[in-house]
């Protein structure tokens, strides 16, 4: 896997499968890919679920004892086989021991989640100080602005994707409303040039250069959601400071997926999500970073117990002792049985690194690039043969394991026949479908097996 951090996927892919003297669509190139996995073994700590149990599969089209062809961990991650055993262990002390469990055993519930903030924290490149595990992403989303949207009669913008995810949308809209502003003048939306799918670096520096002096805080997604397009979140965040603009980034289709450096990039703030690549359940508890070069100078606009620091915390004195940093703007105990599978998947991240992880996903989503342009690229001495066009960017570097699929014939037909097959991934409207194969848990076979599923789908389709 070695030999991807200086080489193009594609070229990887020609230059094994002739050393293998086999095609490059071969499966026993996947084969072989899967065998030099140094990664392989992590698949192991995960469920995978079988085709007999998913809902739409048609047991008449698959050998019901394989696995189901999973991949959607951008949308939810696979349950670590170590998640149900945490939860017992804890569901277990309550039975036994009642309320003594807040501060006994190796989770203790009053403070549970700072136990893994420190794997968390490699995760997403920051400090451990810098970041917390607390309530959803919105809610935190929320919080953090609060303190750091502060707009002024010059500077009130706000600045995000034309198409963010809506609960960005939403959070930025009622932000802006909050402080008295319109969105109509203070959303600043960014738009792919005409006949364009994503966004150019170039642009978004652009804007930002023009409108900096207007822009209170640049709010962008790490990686698009629609799209897959990973942004160059060093250069933003560069480009923001350089204007005096706050920057701050949605993580949640990024952490887990592709190498994040917060501490390193400056970023002002992140929150994200931990039930997609982080694999922590669904509606699992979140992640906030805030840079400790804020510590002392930024404060929680709403404040809870839990920002108190632990040592007094349960003096009970009404006097705050504010933590610095991210750790003040906690509100409330979480919940520990949102943490048991969270700690389980961490504790799989902990096993490897993200740079390795970013290695193995470079092949593995170049591979299925490489497997749908060369099947399902527009011929024109074919038109109606069904085509596929890839709208994530085809640079590594500007995408993370994601690609988003648009189709020539229906997707909603497509995608239902994918399922009766046994794969699963999912639509997003109009016309997309997002495939996402996770190094942490997937293999080139599963990539392998996808591509045939999608032949036998779009002839299913079109009949």
């Amino acid at each position: 896997m070695d030999q991807v951090a200086s080489a193009h996927p594609r070229d990887v892919v020609e230059k094994v499968a002739a050393s293998l003297s086999c095609s490059p669509t071969s499966a026993q190139l996947a084969s072989y890919f899967d065998q030099h996995d140094n990664l392989k073994h992590l698949r192991e700590h995960f469920l995978v679920p079988k085709l007999a149990d998913l809902p739409n599969c048609d047991l008449s089209l698959v050998d019901s004892s394989q696995e189901s062809i999973y991949l959607v961990g951008n949308s939810l991650g696979l349950q670590p086989k170590l998640a149900r055993k945490y939860l017992e262990e804890e569901l277990d002390k309550w039975a036994k021991t009642g309320v003594h469990g807040h501060t006994q055993g190796s989770r203790p519930w009053a403070w549970a989640e700072n136990n893994i903030e420190g794997l968390m924290a490699d995760v997403v490149g920051a400090r451990t100080e810098e970041v917390a595990l607390m309530n959803g992403l919105t809610v935190n989303l929320h919080l953090l602005m609060l303190s750091f949207y502060q707009p002024t009669a010059a500077r009130h913008k706000i600045l995000l994707e034309d198409k963010a995810f809506p609960s960005d949308h939403y959070a930025v809209d009622s932000q802006i409303r909050l402080r008295g502003f319109d969105p109509k003048h203070s959303m600043l939306l960014l738009s792919p040039r005409p006949g364009e799918e994503t966004l150019r670096t170039e642009d978004i520096l652009k804007v930002i250069e023009k409108e900096g002096d207007s822009i209170a805080v640049v709010m962008l997604s790490g990686v698009q959601y629609y799209t897959g397009q990973h942004f160059n979140m060093a250069a933003i965040t560069e480009a923001g400071h350089r204007k005096g603009c706050i920057v701050g980034f949605d993580c949640a289709h990024a952490a887990g997926n592709v190498e994040l450096k917060l501490h390193d990039w400056s970023v002002d703030f992140a929150c994200w999500c931990s039930y997609k690549y982080i694999n922590s359940g669904a509606g699992g508890i979140a992640g906030a970073f805030i840079h400790e070069k804020h510590k002392h100078t930024i404060k929680p606009a709403l404040l809870g117990w839990w920002g108190h620091d632990l040592k007094t915390r349960f003096q009970m004195t009404n006097e705050l002792d504010l933590q610095p940093g991210v750790n003040g703007f906690r509100l409330s105990n979480q919940p520990v049985l949102l943490v048991c599978p969270l700690q389980a998947s961490l504790e799989v991240f902990n096993m490897t690194n993200m740079q390795a992880l970013r290695r193995k996903s470079i092949l593995l989503t170049g591979y299925l690039e490489y497997l749908i342009q060369y099947y399902y690229t527009k011929d024109p001495t074919q038109p109606h043969k069904p085509h596929v066009h890839i709208i994530t960017p085809s640079d590594p570097q500007q995408r993370g394991c994601q690609l988003s699929l648009s189709f020539s014939v229906p997707i909603r037909k497509v995608h239902q026949e994918l399922e009766k097959r046994g794969v699963v991934c999912d639509m997003r409207e109009p016309s997309v479908l997002r495939v996402a194969p996770v190094p942490l848990y997937n293999s080139f076979s599963d990539v392998h097996r996808f591509i045939t599923a999608l032949g036998e789908a779009l002839a299913a389709s079109s009949q």
